[in-house]
């Protein structure tokens, strides 16, 4: 039989083990809480606030009252609402045609003996790094339909431009070009991680058996790539639906902004979001525009994630 004595050092072993566990763990939830205050107290608390604004109406003086769903019922009734939401998922389905792209590129940067990689990297890189601000004045004197460069570029070869910001045929898709511009260095640097990621053997076994560089190409880069394009198509569409910094540099806010003729093609959700909270001060309705707009993104995020099951090829 085993004493008293005996059993006190597997008890007291026993117990440690348990105490070792929470300890671990303290020291764990320590380590995250700054973070976690952070996104509490900078991120979820804001939402829940503007969520809880979009169900009242406010006064001229700061003051606000409950009144339900009144202003997601306007919020249907609004064509404006529409239109944004129309032009703000038309840029953004047009900004996709940047993913391929930046897969070209970076295919092309990507071939073995090619110099001044790094040249290219960087040149591809810097509107990436530039401020959007300055980005878009660039391209709103480029796009001036009287000393724009673009069309003084086309008038040497007897075409005469149209005022590319100002004309409703062509506002949106110069709007996408910048968009374009603006996003593709970024996308092409992380496929170019991903394709030299990719085992050569794969490459050096499809040449054995008679594979060309496009067969290899569309056989065995594409498919391996097709996790960076997923992490890099749900970037692109939330940073897109997100857009405001590039239209309210290029067209204005306010009475200025409404006097282009082709602000309606332009306006997108979080520009109308910034003119009924700080232009109008209707912010209990420009509340609920932000959540209908964080409705969408989410609903959208999941499709994307429903969908990458028949089109992602994860290793």
């Amino acid at each position: 039989m085993t004493t008293t004595a005996e059993r006190r050092p597997a008890l007291a072993g026993r117990t440690a083990k348990r105490r070792r566990p929470r300890t671990e763990a303290l020291w764990g939830y320590a380590f995250i809480a700054p973070t976690g205050l952070g996104l509490t107290i900078f991120y979820l608390w804001p939402v829940l606030q503007t969520a809880y604004f979009s169900f009242t109406e406010w006064g001229a003086f700061g003051g606000h009252t409950w009144t339900g769903l009144d202003n997601y019922a306007r919020l249907l009734g609004d064509p404006e609402v529409g239109q944004a939401m129309l032009n703000t998922l038309m840029y953004t389905v047009l900004g996709l045609a940047g993913i391929p792209l930046a897969i070209v590129f970076a295919a092309l940067l990507n071939r073995p003996g090619l110099r001044g990689v790094s040249v290219y990297r960087t040149a591809f890189f810097l509107p990436v790094v530039t401020m959007p601000v300055a980005v878009a004045m660039l391209w709103r004197w480029l796009y001036n339909g009287d000393y724009g460069l673009v069309n003084q570029m086309l008038a040497t070869v007897g075409v005469d431009g149209p005022n590319w910001i100002a004309d409703p045929a062509t506002a949106m898709y110069a709007l996408v070009v910048v968009g374009i511009w603006s996003s593709v260095g970024y996308n092409l640097i992380i496929f170019l991680a991903g394709m030299q990621a990719i085992p050569k053997e794969l490459y050096e076994a499809a040449a054995m058996d008679g594979a060309g560089r496009v067969r290899q190409f569309f056989r065995i880069t594409l498919p391996m790539l097709s996790p960076t394009a997923f992490f890099i198509s749900i970037v692109s569409v939330i940073g897109s639906l997100q857009l405001f910094d590039l239209v309210f540099v290029m067209t204005g806010s306010g009475q200025s902004a409404r006097a282009n003729p082709a602000y309606s093609r332009l306006q997108t959700v979080v520009q109308l979001f910034y003119e009924r909270a700080f232009v109008t001060d209707d912010r209990g309705y420009a509340a609920a525009i932000v959540i209908a707009l964080l409705v969408l993104i989410a609903a959208l995020t999941i499709a994307q994630f429903r969908l990458q099951r028949r089109w992602v090829h994860y290793v």
